[in-house]
């Protein structure tokens, strides 16, 4: 094999090495795709000029610190929630960190690490509104809950059968529509409608009942059969919780009002 004299040659063969071979593996190879909500106010938000906040955003970005990658390495890719196992199963993003709430039926298309985050789910109304105090009021009233969703099938299987439901692709179109009266009430994790409660411009315009019509265990997901990384991210949130960094995430981002559930158990196997 004739060996390449020129220095520019020798240094194009070292960094071809080091990208292919580094001895980091996957976590040292450029960027990290993470899904995240865009459009919730205190678990994950896409703030005006391209930055992130939320809870969901602490959570992935303390993660991926553990995996090797730095905060200019990531990014955060929109997901809603009908197409979050899409996202997975075609490898657009490596995790989804977006109020995933774990249940058998979506363990059948995607693996989750976890649980790092309990909410309770709960009832949006306008302010002003007395008529809405519990989950039964919404017999013929109007519920609006988002695509894929969990939380409007829960309220009209269970709890108000005769409730007229609106789906919309996110949680801010909702909010438009309950503030507009095209809808009565709105439904999710308490967590996500206390952030709306509280968001900027929204001050004495909603309410939340105070309902706790389910427990919603968040979890991190992931593509099936991925148990190297599962393993990793479970260690990553064991660690977040043990510094003190979990329950410093929640209150920085839900507010010292919120009436949060210690961190629940985090797995151990899948």
């Amino acid at each position: 094999m004739k060996v390449p004299q020129t220095g520019a040659a020798v240094a194009a063969v070292i960094a071809l090495a080091l990208t292919t071979s580094g001895c980091g593996g996957e976590e040292d190879k450029g960027t990290l795709a993470i899904g995240i909500k865009f459009d919730q106010p205190g678990v994950g938000l896409r703030e005006a000029g391209g930055t992130y906040s939320g809870f969901d955003v602490d959570v992935a970005t303390y993660i991926a610190k553990q995996l090797g990658y730095k905060p200019e390495q990531i990014e955060f890719k929109r997901v809603d929630s009908s197409d979050r196992e899409l996202l997975l199963q075609y490898n657009e993003v490596r995790f989804v960190a977006a109020s995933y709430s774990i249940s058998d039926k979506r363990k059948e298309k995607v693996d989750f690490a976890g649980p790092y985050f309990t909410a309770h789910q709960d009832l949006l109304v306008r302010a002003d509104d007395t008529t809405i105090t519990k989950a039964e009021d919404l017999n013929s009233k109007r519920l609006c809950s988002v695509t894929g969703s969990t939380s409007a099938e829960n309220v009209k299987k269970n709890l108000a059968p005769k409730a007229s439901v609106l789906e919309l692709p996110g949680y801010s179109e909702c909010v438009v529509a309950l503030q507009d009266n095209l809808v009565d009430a709105m439904t999710t994790d308490n967590s996500i409608l206390a952030g709306y409660v509280a968001q900027k411009g929204n001050e004495g315009k909603f309410k939340l009942t105070g309902q706790s019509l389910s427990n919603e265990n968040y979890g991190i997901g992931l593509k099936k059969g991925d148990k190297e990384l599962q393993g990793k991210i479970n260690a990553a949130l064991k660690k977040m919780v043990a510094d003190g960094s979990w329950e410093a995430a929640v209150r920085k981002n839900f507010g010292p009002n919120y009436k949060f559930d210690p961190a629940p158990a985090i797995a151990t196997g899948s």
